[in-house]
């Protein structure tokens, strides 16, 4: 039962394999069996990439599943069309076009497989592009901000200044009404005269305009610190929103471009396997000699191939006959009288019916 399966499989005329040798139902039993096995590696294989993909067990089982047996009938096609040729050149040329399909079909396969067997390493790397994705987001959301931030730290440092100066003003004057009353500048007279009530009004009036600026400048101070706090809070608030991306920045694409960046020698070798194991039916009917089995199947074709010749000749003599036939016959009918006047009365009704049908037409155009 397992040996017609892996018959099936390689696509070989079971009928003609029950009557030949134990060798080659043994040789076609191996090609369809690499064959089965080649499509469940592929039915894994796509199966992890989809996973990946879609994140589901079961849509990732049900598309590897199909592409697994398109890889199967793929594989079963391009062995079951290879035929042993007289001449090798031949044999090379025809089975050429399925060798390039072949290592199409191969590269397909092993690069999931791959992936899944350089797991830890690619997620290393993987890793180590999200933390610079990472870096890479802040510092953009940073350049957005920090702009808008700076703009109103410069205006706090403004309001801040203007109160340093108000309160420099003020010293001053505090100063000159001290100075004034000690008799150590200004007049010179010691006591609070006139002139020391004047600086002295001018200073509390200062001093007034220095505590209401304060107030004011303290508020808008407050404000526009309130403003940077909103923004650093957005700017957090974005970091986090965009954060899950690049915690999930590990799909198919991804992870293929992660492993181009490892050592190339052990993924050639993952490569060389699965190439040799998809072209292995190949190379096995190319270089194998002719056997029984295809003794057998020629025999077959032309046994075929010789009967439709001999239908296609019988028709051709058939119709050179009819042919010479149906010319003796209608040459012969061609004399006969009866058969003129016949179609002489047909003709009359045939020509009356279209007269009075053009009358009847150009009646109705004329009104």
């Amino acid at each position: 039962m397992l040996k017609q399966f892996f018959w099936m499989c390689s696509g070989a005329d079971t009928d003609i394999l029950k009557t030949s040798s134990k060798a080659e139902q043994t040789k076609y039993a191996g090609i369809g069996g690499t064959v089965f096995f080649t499509a469940m590696m592929a039915f894994i294989a796509s199966s992890y990439a989809l996973f990946t993909v879609f994140d589901n067990y079961f849509t990732a089982i049900f598309f590897g599943l199909i592409w697994g047996l398109l890889i199967f009938n793929l594989d079963r096609f391009i062995v079951s069309t290879i035929k042993k040729q007289e001449n090798k050149w031949k044999e090379i040329l025809q089975v050429t076009p399925r060798i390039i399909l072949a290592v199409i079909i191969a590269v397909v396969i092993s690069k999931p497989l791959e992936i899944k067997i350089f797991e830890k390493e690619i997620n290393q790397v993987l890793l180590t592009q999200k933390n610079d994705l990472t870096l890479a987001n802040k510092n953009q959301l940073s350049n957005q901000f920090t702009p808008e931030i700076n703009s109103i730290k410069n205006e706090i440092a403004a309001l801040k200044h203007e109160i340093d100066i108000k309160e420099t003003e003020t010293n001053t004057l505090y100063s000159t009404y001290i100075s004034e009353a000690e008799g150590t500048a200004g007049t010179k007279l010691l006591g609070k005269g006139p002139v020391y009530k004047e600086k002295r009004e001018k200073h509390d009036a200062t001093l007034a305009e220095l505590k209401q600026l304060k107030i004011d400048n303290k508020t808008k101070i407050s404000e526009k610190e309130n403003q940077i706090n909103s923004l650093i809070k957005l700017q957090k608030e974005q970091e986090i929103t965009t954060q899950p991306i690049i915690n999930n920045f590990g799909g198919l694409m991804a992870r293929i471009n992660a492993l181009n960046k490892l050592p190339w020698l052990p993924s050639f070798f993952i490569f060389l396997l699965f190439l040799a194991i998809e072209t292995s039916p190949i190379f096995s009917k190319l270089i194998a000699p002719k056997g029984e089995y295809d003794f057998k199947l020629q025999d077959n074709e032309n046994a075929v191939k010789n009967w439709v010749e001999q239908k296609e000749n019988q028709r051709a003599a058939v119709l050179s006959t009819d042919t010479i036939l149906n010319t003796a016959i209608y040459n012969e009918l061609a004399d006969e009288e009866e058969l003129y006047n016949y179609k002489k009365q047909k003709a009359r009704k045939i020509l009356q019916f279209q007269a009075d049908a053009f009358h009847k037409s150009q009646k109705k155009i004329i009104g």
